[in-house]
């Protein structure tokens, strides 16, 4: 799909159903042997799917916000695993949007992904507000060692966009933000991704071991294990992407039932089942759409009270769609504890989503801090 063909959202949701079913019949293979969906990246990369939230100015696809949300969403319908790891991806194009958008610094990075459909890779969600690593000042830069886990698509990442803590002579700790090219000496990967679900993600750990972090590649410097505004940017734009593959991957596993429940309509049972599914499928709906609001194409400030919303609704999000695929679980009435059906791959796959930030006692912890009228961070 060329650039100018992007333009209209329906060719991009076109083109989700055109690789879709290839991502569907190759995902229960990826899932019994924890295979990354390299296939399924090199196909959306042929179709600029990498850059489809660059803007057209800058050589992107256009795509709005709202309307990646919403691919992203039908993605993952055919294939979890590729719709979390392109997800990933996604967040970090999307926070550099924002900052182009707010006349901060993010045109660099867009032109290189939009020139060179370039794969980002995030370590934040782990790192959070401490981070972790070894970190050294010598000429011209730092020496970065640590290990950051949870690195979704790094079989096929081009740029690590990470951090480490460091100790500042003057300023006390700090946690330095920066990217690193995988091709860069003392980056390597540990493929260690075995997992109860996402097993198609190539989450796997990447390690520094002594990578040279140039002073002016640094973005941000900000005060460790604190709530720093650079997170409402963050949160805002990346939860309304993440959480839409879980409500995606519900509606799916609901999709999946209907059917097969036609078939059994006599039993009295049944009705209630299929009403308590459609409650809290349309629980999740209604959560993530209403980040998907909050996010409002990139045209928001950075509010903490913003944020607070966005994960109040990611926890109602994701515990929705969990309870969406094992509520479909017990429609069929025992049929889809069997592999071969694929939805009990669908119920492990949603457990995943209790990862992302904020897990739902430390985002309680944050929304109840708020509403006391205190930091959200201890």
């Amino acid at each position: 799909m060329s650039t100018e063909e992007a333009q209209s959202p329906n060719d991009w949701l076109s083109m989700i159903h055109e690789v879709g079913p290839g991502f569907a019949e190759r995902a229960a293979e990826n899932d019994e042997t924890d295979e990354f969906v390299a296939e399924n990246f090199e196909k959306l990369k042929t179709r600029r799917f990498f850059s489809a939230l660059v803007p057209t100015e800058l050589g992107g696809g256009g795509v709005t916000h709202r309307q990646m949300c919403r691919l992203l969403r039908q993605l993952a319908g055919y294939c979890p695993s590729t719709a979390l790891s392109c997800s990933m991806h996604q967040h970090l194009v999307s926070a550099q949007v924002w900052n182009h958008l707010h006349g901060k610094p993010g045109k660099m990075v867009l032109e290189k992904v939009a020139a060179n459909e370039l794969v980002l890779i995030s370590t934040g969600a782990r790192d959070w507000l401490g981070s972790n690593g070894e970190v050294e000042k010598v000429d011209g830069g730092y020496r970065v060692s640590a290990k950051k886990f949870f690195a979704s698509g790094s079989p096929s990442g081009d740029l690590l966009v990470t951090s480490a803590p460091y100790e500042d002579p003057d300023e006390g700790w700090q946690v330095l933000h920066f990217a690193v090219p995988f091709s860069a000496d003392g980056v390597s990967l540990e493929m260690n991704w075995r997992a109860m679900g996402m097993r198609g993600t190539g989450s796997n750990t990447v390690v520094l071991d002594g990578v040279f972090v140039p002073e002016e590649t640094v973005a941000l410097k900000r005060p460790r294990d604190r709530f720093h505004p650079v997170w409402s940017v963050v949160l805002t734009v990346s939860m309304p992407l993440i959480t839409s593959v879980y409500v995606g991957l519900a509606e799916k596993a609901a999709a999946m039932v209907r059917q097969g429940a036609a078939k059994r309509a006599s039993d009295p049972v049944l009705p209630y089942l299929l009403g308590e599914l459609e409650n809290v499928l349309t629980s999740a709906q209604l959560a993530v759409d209403s980040m998907v609001e909050l996010a409002n194409d990139f045209d928001f400030e950075p509010e903490t009270e913003r944020a607070n919303a966005i994960v109040v609704r990611k926890t109602l999000a994701v515990k929705a769609a969990l309870q969406t695929t094992e509520k479909a679980l017990e429609v069929t009435g025992g049929g889809g504890f069997y592999r071969a059906m694929g939805l009990e791959r669908f119920v492990r796959d949603a457990h995943a989503g209790h990862f992302h930030p904020l897990q739902e006692k430390r985002q309680h912890l944050f929304t109840g801090r708020l509403a006391l009228g205190l930091d959200p961070i201890a």
